[in-house]
């Protein structure tokens, strides 16, 4: 058996990144060159419903054969996807205190996800929000104690593959300890093996207990359970953990190559080679996917990856894929009639900081955005002046104060809490705020240099912004 017959490219999924507009065609060298070297699939960002509905269904056609189509959407497919419904962060999903609510935005996120031709959802985010200096976790955790996240795992995990996609639970073992984003860097996390097993590890185990599809690895090292320091990506201690105390036997896949967490001291298509021997199945965003194969065709060729475990890996594949392509049965009607419903009773939950005040109009209406910078520009911060109108709110109108704050985990940030920029625009608009509107994690408030009333919305979502402003328009007289 060599390694031309092992169809190593299906251990490989590139990525796809839609264009402002939502327009893929400059992707076509890189799927025609993919589709060549005969990839298992892709990893789909942005987009609108019917351009990526077009995508999938020309991938799929000119593959001609069944494919892993999969997309990050651990706030609904309309976090990538314009068009779709969007739903709020998952800790703001377990703030509604009803694990329904979780299992019914993991199906209503499948159903609209297998509607464009996704069927691969990476999510749920199983890792603790144990750790407030954590860069990159924060909302996207369902929150600290590890069986009530395993809870909300289990319970989105079932919405989501009963509804016809398969879940991906992630960052296996544990991203939740680290001061450190693995996008950036190698973080460690120096807790015991107990520690671990007692808590970190929890959410895994019942999410492998309860048939999850797929887990993804963190690019992080764990001492206790690997003294050699490497990520858990390349770890076959750590893997041999997942198979043998969690006894998982579904696809792991990697977080993202390009991510500098698993090249530390690396090049990308040796950290493949690496990961593959450790018992990772797949292959996330590599920048170089035919380098990838190709240096994975030599290690085969070599003996230095065994035939046996890529063998493994592609059945795990094969398994996979023949149930991410069965037909997707009806979503069972949920606790709310719709994402709108749910962001409105978030709301009227009540303020994490004193009382709702009475507002004057029109109001004075300023924004502070932690959000600004990076490769990715964010979403816009205009929807709630925009639900108001220019007849509620503006800029110096001599009405109430409200400052809408946002800060979500952003990657590039490489921190928690406010970045110096934001700390100063806190302290020169928020002394004299009426209301402040904080779309970020709530220990955020402890970082607000004011005393003024504070209302929790979560994320910068659009889906948040336009409840607020539904919110604030009752209080304006």
């Amino acid at each position: 058996m060599t390694a031309a017959s092992l169809d190593l490219g299906r251990l490989i999924l590139p990525a796809l990144r839609a264009r402002p507009g939502g327009t893929f065609g400059h992707e076509a060298g890189p799927i025609a060159d993919a589709l060549e070297l005969g990839v298992g699939g892709f990893i789909i960002f942005g987009g609108n419903a019917e351009s990526v509905r077009r995508l999938t269904s020309d991938l799929l056609r000119r593959a001609e054969r069944p494919l892993l189509l999969a997309s990050d959407l651990e706030r609904g497919a309309g976090q990538q996807v314009e068009g779709l419904t969007e739903f709020p962060p998952p800790l703001a999903l377990a703030a509604m205190g009803d694990a329904g609510v979780a299992r019914w935005a993991g199906a209503v996120t499948a159903q609209e996800a297998r509607a464009v031709g996704i069927n691969w959802v990476f999510a749920p985010v199983a890792d603790l929000d144990v750790l407030p200096e954590n860069p990159i976790v924060q909302t996207r955790a369902f929150g600290h104690d590890p069986h009530r996240v395993a809870t909300l795992v289990r319970n989105w995990i079932e919405g989501c593959q009963g509804a016809g996609a398969l879940a991906c639970a992630k960052h296996y073992p544990g991203h939740g300890r680290t001061a450190v984003d693995s996008h950036v860097a190698l973080p460690s996390v120096p807790a015991s093996r107990e520690r671990l097993t007692a808590s970190d590890l929890v959410p895994f185990a019942v999410a492998a207990e309860c048939g999850v599809a797929a887990m993804m690895t963190a690019h992080v090292a764990y001492p206790a359970l690997d003294p050699s320091g490497v990520p858990a990506t390349l770890s076959r201690a750590i893997m041999d953990t997942l198979r043998g105390q969690l006894r998982f036997d579904g696809l792991v896949v990697t977080d993202a190559l390009i991510m500098d967490g698993a090249l530390v001291g690396r090049r990308e298509s040796d950290a493949a080679v690496d990961a593959v021997r450790s018992g990772v199945d797949l292959l996330l965003y590599p920048k170089d996917p035919r380098r990838v194969r190709d240096t994975l065709a030599s290690a085969v060729d070599s003996g230095a990856l065994p035939r046996e475990r890529v063998a493994q890996a592609l059945h795990r594949y094969q398994r996979a894929l023949a149930t991410a392509t069965r037909s997707t049965p009806p979503v069972r009607r949920g606790p709310f009639d719709s994402a709108d419903g749910l962001a409105d009773a978030l709301l009227q939950q009540g303020m994490i900081r004193g009382d709702a005040p009475r507002l004057t109009g029109p109001l004075d209406l300023l924004v502070v955005d932690d959000d600004l910078g990076g490769p990715y520009p964010p979403g816009p911060s205009d929807y709630t002046a925009q639900v108001l109108g220019p007849e509620l709110a503006g800029r110096y109108t001599g009405g109430s104060r409200v400052v809408l704050v946002f800060a979500e985990p952003r990657a590039w940030k490489g921190r928690a809490g406010f970045g110096e920029a934001s700390r100063e625009a806190l302290a020169s608009y928020t002394p004299d705020a009426d209301l402040v509107v904080l779309f970020g994690h709530p220990r955020l408030v402890e970082g607000l240099p004011s005393e003024a009333p504070v209302l929790l919305a979560w994320h910068r979502q659009r889906l948040m912004q336009e409840a607020v402003g539904r919110w604030l328009r009752v209080l304006v007289k």
